[in-house]
């Protein structure tokens, strides 16, 4: 199997990370608020710190780079790239929908990676030209293939006045079955399941999106960002069952 020791070695690594946050948020968050007025907690920054250490043991010559301020540059076309608490919010909160995530990257393309919910004991994980698992059991993307059937999650509303569709944004949503925004990564999994069908996400950073790509890809949906390449540096992201991506990207391209 296609990186099999990095998709065992990451999963030990995720869960260390995830029981590592649940004990913290026992006891104090000693919450921050960063530059982007995006909060931060000493959970972000412990847990960033174990999976930097454990993933270098591991995996000496890759590359690191973190949400939290990690970074290593890479001897071989690697790069692992993390976000150790996806959802701080969610996390502060309490409300379940936080995750970590790890994603390898090899020569600039994602090949690997996990999202992990500790609130939930749930492990999402893909390889390239492997598949997608949900606790080891694989999963797939849905089969509808209309706007009027779809269920769409629709994150980052707060950011949607920066882009030009914004005015047409709520009537262009009420022509889908229903909207839902439930948190970035979990909505992400909600398709890679099966569970919803087209994600549209406002703001993102590529340690957002590495291991939510590879998940969706393997689970059969298509990924662009808001101007249609296929990347995770572009600031915006889009997953969406493969029949509605044209639709979909008709939208989001007009800017």
């Amino acid at each position: 199997m296609a990186y099999e020791r990095e998709l065992t070695i990451g999963a030990e690594i995720a869960r260390k990370a995830g029981d590592l946050a649940l004990k913290i948020r026992e006891g104090g968050l000693g919450i921050e608020i960063k530059s982007d007025e995006s909060p931060v907690t000493v959970a972000d920054k412990a847990c960033e710190k174990l999976i930097v250490e454990e993933l270098t043991a591991a995996f000496p010559g890759d590359g690191l780079l973190g949400e939290e301020g990690a970074m290593q540059e890479s001897t071989n076309g690697r790069r692992w790239i993390i976000d150790p608490i996806d959802g701080t919010r969610d996390f502060i909160r309490g409300t379940g929908a936080w995750s970590v995530l790890i994603g390898l990257e090899a020569d600039g393309e994602v090949v690997a990676g996990h999202a992990y919910y500790p609130a939930h004991g749930n492990m999402y994980s893909a390889a390239k030209g492997e598949g997608a698992f949900r606790d080891g059991v694989r999963i797939h993307c849905s089969d509808v293939s209309k706007k009027s059937d779809a269920l769409i999650c629709c994150n980052g509303l707060g950011f949607m006045h920066r882009y030009k569709f914004a005015p047409e944004l709520v009537d262009w949503l009420a022509g889908f079955w229903t909207v839902r925004s439930m948190g970035g990564c979990l909505d992400a999994m909600l398709l890679a399941r099966g569970s919803a069908d087209v994600w549209v996400e406002a703001q993102a950073k590529p340690w957002d999106l590495a291991p939510l790509k590879i998940i969706a890809q393997e689970a059969g949906l298509v990924t662009f960002d808001f101007t249609g390449v296929d990347t995770i540096y572009g600031g915006n992201y889009v997953i969406t069952v493969p029949a509605l991506a044209d639709e979909i990207m008709a939208f989001t391209r007009k800017g």
